[in-house]
């Protein structure tokens, strides 16, 4: 479902006050991926994890088609849906029912077909209680939920999911990644790519882990190795 070949990605990097001053309008090079290699087979969840900077976002938003990769191949073989962390594409005034609706919208639904589409992926992430709540008055773990419902309405095949539970309580936290495993993975059959900080995500829900460090996969491993990995780092 995912294959990644020979991965590059450069960039340059805002130029600091100083080098503006003297002329410089863009700073040094910045390598996010250096010859990344990375398959994941279909109803898969494959981790990655790596130190802040390691290229793991970039490796995320390349795949949903956010960022162009300066070489190399992404392929994703089927429909993406990307989740991050800080998720500011909702509408806050609309309530969690009209933002899906004008999501579903966009991918081109009927009206009869939209209302039953964000009907049922209200249901399947538990927040059909709260659909006409505004979004502003939504827990952070009920957002999450709902960029999860907003994947749904399109039946992504491949769920990207960039730190999904950075900033939730351990329940809510709890409740998204059960969601990931018992009902996008056990029970649809979806493909899901973690990047993730959490050594406890990633033994709950990953097959397997992929170390990335300065843009470059080191190893991947079963989701119990991963202390001794970083041991001997």
């Amino acid at each position: 479902m995912i294959d990644v070949s020979g991965l590059h990605k450069r960039f340059r990097s805002a130029a600091r006050w100083r080098q503006i001053l003297r002329g410089q309008l863009r700073g040094p090079e910045v390598v996010a991926l250096d010859g990344v290699d990375l398959q994941v087979a279909r109803g898969e969840v494959v981790g990655v994890m790596g130190p802040n900077g390691a290229g793991k976002s970039t490796l995320l938003r390349i795949l949903a088609g956010l960022v162009l990769p300066t070489s190399g191949q992404a392929q994703a073989g089927g429909s993406v849906a990307f989740v991050v962390a800080d998720e500011r594409s909702f509408s806050w005034r609309l309530t969690g029912r009209h933002n899906l609706e004008f999501f579903a919208a966009l991918y081109g639904y009927t009206t009869s077909d939209v209302a039953r589409r964000v009907q049922a992926a209200l249901e399947r992430v538990d927040l059909y209680a709260q659909a006409d709540r505004p979004f502003r008055e939504y827990s952070t773990g009920q957002r999450q939920r709902l960029a999860l419902a907003r994947g749904l309405l399109a039946d992504a095949d491949i769920f990207l999911l960039d730190e999904p539970t950075r900033g939730l309580d351990p329940e809510a936290a709890h409740a998204v990644r059960g969601f990931v495993r018992d009902q996008l993975v056990r029970a649809q059959g979806r493909t899901v790519l973690l990047a993730t900080h959490d050594l406890h995500e990633a033994r709950e829900l990953a097959d397997r882990v992929a170390i990335l460090r300065a843009g470059r996969i080191e190893r991947t491993c079963a989701p119990a190795d991963i202390p001794q990995v970083f041991a001997h780092a």
